[in-house]
């Protein structure tokens, strides 16, 4: 597949809300030169990490030459392919970045992209996450995101996450599936998944992490980067973060043209869910939160479930580097 945008009209979209230009930032002087021209992104099956799929050209207005996306997994074989140096950065739930932290992976994370995402869908008669003990919940994988933000809710309201969960990660048919064919008693999807089953009108939404205290108050994705390429590219590292928060704003700003983009590239099928997923999303407020309180609160919900050992002032000190968005919370004020 052609995973090259059509540069001309896509900086024509960029130029109509006042983004071109960013080769001329008055910053790259300060900043010097960059280390590499190469980065390499994550290629993950979703849409609310839409930013970095539309940051190409942004990419290359901060002078990266050699841009490629390495399709993963989603959740923590994505964090796993970032370990390993398959990718130099990819945006991801946020406990599936401390979960390999607390095993001493070297990830570590840039910033926040948004907040929310997850919606958990569940049969009538299940009005809350307690009553999901002993039920059959569908996640696409015990290693996936889906799988890793339930058992933290779960552990949060006192229900052992292994014990007191009947767990279904079938692959044909897929959990979705299952849900909508009445055979399982709750399903806990990203977008599009989410955006289908309203549309079909199948299964209440017991929680939305976009909408729902307390998850609702820190970030869902966060960006993480392999912990060499930031200390041998800080230049390059600030660069990248720079071009994805800018494609965050593009996200809030240009939904119908960002939707079609991603269509098009092949990163998800249906436009409608797309758009769709894109206006809940509420990227504008990337600017409003602060990273290192989603990582003490999912360290937290994870050491309660048992998922890691360290403590939330270990994981940040050792896969954490919130310096580069802070200074692009300066530069880039909304």
């Amino acid at each position: 597949m052609q995973m090259t945008l059509n540069r001309r009209r896509f900086l024509t979209v960029l130029s109509s809300i006042g983004v071109t230009a960013l080769g001329n930032s008055n910053s790259f002087g300060q900043e010097g030169p960059l280390e590499t021209t190469t980065v390499r992104l994550a290629k993950i099956a979703g849409i609310c990490i839409a930013p970095q799929y539309v940051a190409e050209v942004l990419l290359r207005a901060e002078g990266f030459t050699d841009i490629r996306f390495v399709a993963t997994d989603a959740g923590v074989p994505a964090a796993m392919s970032l370990a390993r140096g398959e990718v130099d950065f990819t945006a991801n739930f946020a406990p599936t970045f401390i979960i390999p932290i607390d095993a001493g992976e070297p990830i570590t994370i840039v910033g926040g992209e948004h907040i929310g995402c997850f919606e958990l869908f569940a049969r009538e008669g299940i009005r809350g996450i307690p009553d999901l003990k002993g039920k059959n919940v569908g996640v696409q994988g015990l290693g996936s995101a889906q799988y890793t933000f339930l058992s933290s809710i779960a552990a949060y309201v006192g229900l052992d996450p292994v014990n007191d969960i009947h767990w279904v990660t079938s692959s044909s048919p897929k959990p979705m599936q299952l849900f909508a064919e009445g055979k399982i008693d709750a399903f806990l999807g990203f977008p599009p998944e989410p955006q289908e089953l309203r549309a079909r009108n199948i299964g209440r939404v017991i929680v939305n992490s976009t909408l729902d205290r307390p998850w609702s108050q820190y970030f869902c994705c966060m960006l993480a980067a392999h912990r060499d390429y930031i200390s041998k590219h800080p230049v390059a590292t600030k660069r990248v973060l720079r071009a994805i928060l800018k494609a965050t704003d593009f996200c809030v700003n240009e939904p119908i043209r960002v939707a079609q983009t991603i269509v098009d590239r092949g990163f998800t099928p249906r436009f409608d869910y797309a758009l769709q997923a894109l206006k809940e999303i509420p990227y504008a407020r990337w600017r409003e939160y602060d990273p290192e309180d989603t990582i003490r609160f999912y360290s937290l919900r994870l050491h309660e479930a048992g998922m890691i050992k360290s403590n939330p002032n270990k994981i940040i000190a050792q896969g954490t580097d919130w310096r580069f968005q802070n200074e692009l919370k300066r530069e880039l004020k909304g």
